[in-house]
């Protein structure tokens, strides 16, 4: 049997990069470096089934989206905050 995999963070030597995403915090980079990192991994014998890596495409558009989206709205709030505040004077 395969001994457990210690995670990296657990590792008193390891010191991760300035520009690290906080933990539990995912971003669409981080995913597409997985997405990539998986690709590069992967055994030349057995290549990972297309069905699956079309999947993992579509969620990362998804979250682009949704992404986009969020900003989208941040900026719509803060025109909307703007012209409150300018109808009060």
């Amino acid at each position: 049997m395969a001994d457990a995999i210690t995670p990296v963070a657990s590792n008193p030597w390891y010191t991760p990069p300035a520009n690290a995403a906080a933990p539990g915090k995912v971003d669409k980079n981080m995913f597409m470096k997985l997405l990539v990192a998986q690709m590069r991994n992967q055994d030349p014998m057995s290549p990972s089934d297309g069905t699956q890596f079309l999947g993992e495409l579509a969620q990362f558009e998804q979250l682009e989206q949704s992404t986009n989206t969020g900003e989208d709205i941040a900026a719509i709030r803060a025109d909307l905050a703007a012209l409150a505040g300018a109808q009060k004077t």
